[in-house]
């Protein structure tokens, strides 16, 4: 699995019509779940009535259904090789715990200064890393779920191990140098460390147990041909699922204060656009191939996905 070998743009999939346009599914969901939030007030509640702890378990549901079909996809025995390839990792580490805080942190108190609390949760925000929409794009995009899955594993490690000391130099030590109050922020390791195991554990360890054991009861041919196709339509009803359900927590807010939520939401867009940029271009430079056949919405997330 070489980095420069790279699959013909003609023997890639095509997407299928929902695949093609998930962004137009992807905001009606949004505006579904937040006319449910909106007109019934309640549902909020009832859906935070099914939480254990920190972990919402509709929203847990939601999230392992939409990993698990592209985890099922992966080809464990070669993940391996994706350790060996250091400037790949060492790139991924980079943007993901230097790049992408630092900016985050940037754009907070450029546009948030003036709103403390909308400051510090976008900060948060810069600090976790993203999961499960990279499972989803990468899958979409046919880009190489090895590296995919290596790469998220690595990151969610370095999450594990550095978010909570992310959190406290970058909300309680670094504002007072830049003329606001630091804040306390209480995340521990261990509720870091159980979140991961949930949201990425779960998937994980469905995928390795179904696929090796289907394949050892079923043989390679009939997992590839008919479970594959089978269960890969879930990722797509899983992931509308999970935004009706987070945007109708919030839905009747949203509608309250439109304007914060533009205020909030022009920060993130020039966040994720310069991530997108400065990743797209880091992938190229190590050889990633960005098939033109493929629409932008499909590789915008992680720059690994045409890694063969």
């Amino acid at each position: 699995m070489s980095i420069d070998h790279c699959h013909p743009v003609a023997g890639r999939k095509k997407l299928s019509f929902l695949d093609r346009f998930l962004t137009l599914w992807i905001f009606l969901a949004m505006a579904v779940g937040i006319a449910v939030g909106y007109f019934f007030p309640s549902s909020g509640n009832f859906i935070n009535s099914f939480s254990n702890g920190s972990t919402n378990i509709p929203l847990a549901i939601g999230l392992i259904l939409m990993m698990y079909p592209p985890l099922a996809k992966v080809n464990y025995n070669k993940i391996g090789e994706v350790f060996k390839n250091t400037k790949v990792l060492g790139a991924s580490l980079f943007l993901n715990w230097i790049v992408g805080p630092v900016l985050m942190f940037a754009l907070a108190l450029l546009f948030l200064k003036e709103y403390p609390e909308y400051m510090i949760g976008l900060i948060l925000i810069g600090l976790a890393r993203c999961i499960a929409m990279v499972v989803v794009w990468n899958d979409l995009a046919d880009g190489n779920r090895e590296y995919a899955a290596g790469l998220i594993a690595l990151n969610s490690i370095f999450q594990v191990l550095l978010y909570s000391v992310y959190a406290y130099i970058f909300i309680t030590v670094l504002p007072p140098y830049f003329g606001y109050t630091g804040f306390n922020v209480n995340i521990s390791m261990i509720e870091i460390a159980k979140s991961v195991g949930v949201y990425l554990g779960i998937p994980f360890a469905l995928g390795i147990i179904t696929r090796y054991g289907l394949i050892k009861l079923k043989g390679e041919e009939w997992f590839q041909d008919k479970y594959i196709p089978f269960i890969s339509p879930v990722t797509l009803i899983a992931l509308l699922f999970t935004i009706v359900l987070m945007f109708s927590l919030k839905g009747e807010l949203i509608v309250q204060i439109p304007m914060d939520v533009v205020r909030i939401a022009v920060p993130l867009m020039i966040y994720f656009t310069l991530m997108f940029v400065i990743s797209f271009f880091t992938g190229k430079y190590f050889g990633a191939d960005y098939s033109k056949s493929l629409p932008l919405q499909a590789i915008i997330l992680n720059w690994p996905l045409q890694l063969p």
